[in-house]
């Protein structure tokens, strides 16, 4: 069995933290809260624990796991030859949800970073998150707490869905208030973003003006530089289909193709945003709209496709956002819940 612990997200228990910080000692699993989703955490130290976070989540060796610290002097304990930038970057930005990828110590197991000789490392913000690591004494791997290539966990209860009887513990700290993982910046070389997130580029820009972004669609079967860069990610039970262009014709595209898909007899679902919900007023589909501000909409997302599960929707159509600020984070996100499908709409 599961145990569940509800924890007070903004000055969690003493006790609570103790006895999640034992489990993650003993070599076990703790699902807790992040500013940005619920992470899945083991010692990073410790290779067979890591080993059971990749079993619990049926999650390919070739996806590497976040290794996440407390305090900025936990740094040089799990990354060597740190680079001026490095510091820079974790000075401005951390706690909080950016992800560099640096040089692994020999403390972490290779097994966290897919065989490479490389770490992705974060400090998060969120109260819970940062209380286990320093209880815990020691830093903590933690990809998100789901099953392998499910939307994202952003409450207690989608972790439990998923992981309910592979895992320890749940602390539950309510909802994730970012709802989208972090940036993941490899300065392994040229700096390149590896994953878009919270953190933009447009941010990144202002220390490192010459920042590069480098999105991949790797099959399962390749190895990933950084968590997130997998073809099939964060996806629904339900087919997901994006529409892309001039928002007026892709309303109307949607709409066709809500009619024909329900026609045939399928359920189908449309996610939308609230100002554009009254396109679909009158058609036999369940639809949930999001707010249109972007960290409105990406704290809303995962659950929203989850939700479509809930109602058990076959096909999910979908308006997919133009790229800027954080909306690139979503766009990136809906891209791998869609495996890549795209309809172009001129």
């Amino acid at each position: 069995m599961t145990r569940v612990l509800t924890v007070n997200p903004t000055v969690p228990e003493a006790d609570l933290l103790t006895a999640a910080a034992a489990v993650i000692r003993s070599g076990g699993l703790v699902a807790f809260p992040t500013e940005t989703v619920y992470g899945l955490g083991a010692d990073a130290t410790n290779a067979a624990a890591i080993e059971r976070i990749y079993a619990a989540k049926n999650r390919p060796a070739s996806d590497p796991i976040i290794v996440h610290i407390a305090a900025l002097d936990h740094l040089a304990g799990v990354a060597l030859n740190l680079p001026d930038l490095a510091l820079e970057l974790a000075r401005t930005f951390w706690p909080g949800p950016l992800t560099l990828v640096l040089q692994r110590h020999p403390n972490i197991p290779a097994t966290v970073s897919a065989g490479r000789d490389t770490v992705a490392v974060r400090m998060p913000s969120h109260p819970v998150a940062a209380g286990l690591i320093a209880v815990s004494e020691r830093p903590i791997a933690a990809p998100s707490a789901n099953t392998f290539s499910r939307p994202s966990a952003t409450t207690a209860a989608h972790v439990l869905e998923d992981l309910g009887g592979r895992i320890d513990l749940i602390l539950d700290g309510g909802s994730a208030s970012i709802g989208l993982e972090s940036t993941v910046l490899d300065l392994t070389g040229d700096p390149v973003v590896l994953r878009p997130g919270v953190v933009t580029v447009e941010q990144l820009r202002v220390l490192i003006p010459e920042v590069q972004v480098r999105s991949q669609y790797l099959a399962l079967d390749e190895t990933a530089e950084a968590p997130g860069q997998l073809i099939k990610h964060y996806s629904p039970h339900a087919e997901m289909r994006l529409f892309d262009g001039d928002p007026a014709a892709v309303l109307q595209r949607m709409q066709s193709e809500a009619r024909e898909r329900s026609a045939r007899g399928e359920r189908v679902g449309i996610m939308t945003i609230e100002s554009e919900r009254s396109h679909f007023s009158d058609f036999p589909a369940e639809v949930i709209s999001l707010e249109a501000e972007a960290a409105g909409m990406g704290a809303q997302l995962f659950a929203a496709l989850r939700e479509f599960d809930q109602r058990g929707v076959q096909v999910i159509l979908a308006r997919l956002p133009a790229a800027g600020g954080l909306s690139t984070a979503i766009r990136d996100r809906l891209i791998r819940a869609a495996e890549g499908r795209i309809i172009r709409v001129e």
